[in-house]
């Protein structure tokens, strides 16, 4: 399996390293085997221009189920994001009704706008869930984040141990912005249908999200004339604010979706590629500010408020992301042909659900 060239103790980890005789997939199944009973995890990789076997201290162990702690956050984010539309969102007039009632069904006025977030954020966790059980992926079922400003949720989160390969790994990342798009996607659809055009305010129409959700405005109304705004329904609302945080997820850095995809096509360059969609935020805020300067005739407010979205992004990417990744257990087989095109498409996705460049 492996002609041995040195071997090594690093801590409590064994070494190994050489050159392997046999395809990398098939040669950790049969590792896998043999170190499962001495209570050790193989990681496959490539070191020095060899391959090595690393055998970790540690079993595959299963995720930590705290089902009760699942349902009381869902819960909770579920009482959060109705609380927020409760209280800042509206276009439904069906629903804006309820809020003029004395009773607690009032609150169900923000019923469009949670629940059919809600709906985005569960299907794309439970995308990433069950593609990680499918590939039998030590995974923990997700936690969701209440936050009662903003959509009223800072999202969700999942605990995964390393998966088999970069695969398994790309898979289990691009399950869930597709899960959630399928869902979305339909969602701004059909809140656009329940939409429509109203005279604009005084302070203007602050517009509506990204390339993605302008250019299926542009398709249902055409061009909005002057004077005029989409005065948006709430599940057109929601299904913007699943793009947005679809989009956040997809920045190539650290532990969100598109740091995994990027390692799973680059390995040990996404490091690099996380840093440099950093300095690429950093880019788009200096130039937001420039060309909002120019185009508002000097305003400065609206110039620092344009540009701050994208220091704000490249700050956390940068104070809480990070840039580490834990590699695979094989971190030697490639991915196919296939998947690196759906990588393109998902870069394609990070652009086109992006907020627009200026704010108007």
């Amino acid at each position: 399996m492996l002609v041995l060239r040195d071997r090594q103790l690093r801590g409590g980890i064994f070494v190994f390293r050489g050159t392997l005789t046999m395809e990398p997939g098939r040669a950790l199944d049969v590792l896998i085997e043999r170190f499962r009973p001495i209570g050790y995890t193989p990681f496959l990789r490539e070191d020095a221009g060899a391959v090595s076997i690393q055998a970790w201290p540690l079993a595959e162990a299963a995720a930590p189920q705290r089902l009760g702690v699942n349902l009381l956050m869902f819960a909770l984010t579920c009482a959060s994001t109705l609380l927020v539309a409760w209280l800042t969102v509206f276009g439904s007039p069906t629903f804006d009704a309820l809020r003029s009632s004395s009773s607690a069904i009032r609150y169900l006025a923000g019923l469009p706008f949670a629940g059919t977030l809600m709906t985005i954020l569960l299907v794309h966790e439970l995308g990433h869930y069950f593609t990680a059980r499918h590939y039998r992926a030590t995974v923990s079922l997700p936690y969701f984040i209440p936050f009662p400003l903003g959509f009223g949720t800072l999202g969700a989160i999942i605990f995964m141990r390393s998966p088999r390969n970069r695969s398994s790994l790309f898979d289990i990342a691009v399950a869930g912005p597709i899960a959630g798009l399928a869902v979305a996607v339909p969602a701004i659809v059909l809140g656009l249908s329940w939409s429509r055009i109203v005279p604009a305010p005084p302070e203007g129409d602050p517009g509506f999200g990204s390339l993605l959700s302008w250019s299926l405005t542009y398709l249902f109304f055409g061009p909005i004339p002057s004077g005029y705004m989409l005065y948006t329904h709430p599940i057109a609302d929601a299904a913007w604010a699943g793009f947005f945080v679809t989009a956040l997820n997809l920045f190539p850095a650290g532990q969100l979706d598109g740091g995994r995809i990027a390692y799973a096509l680059f390995g040990r360059r996404h490091e690099a590629i996380g840093k440099a969609t950093v300095a690429a935020l950093v880019v788009a805020g200096v130039a937001s500010f420039l060309w909002t300067l120019v185009t508002t005739s000097g305003d400065g407010v609206t110039s620092i408020m344009s540009a701050l979205n994208w220091f704000m992004w490249a700050a956390l990417i940068y104070f809480l992301v990070g840039f580490h990744h834990s590699p695979p257990m094989d971190d030697l087989s490639p991915v196919s042909p296939l998947r690196r095109a759906i990588g393109v498409g998902c870069l394609i996705l990070l652009v086109l659900m992006i907020p627009r460049l200026v704010i108007y």
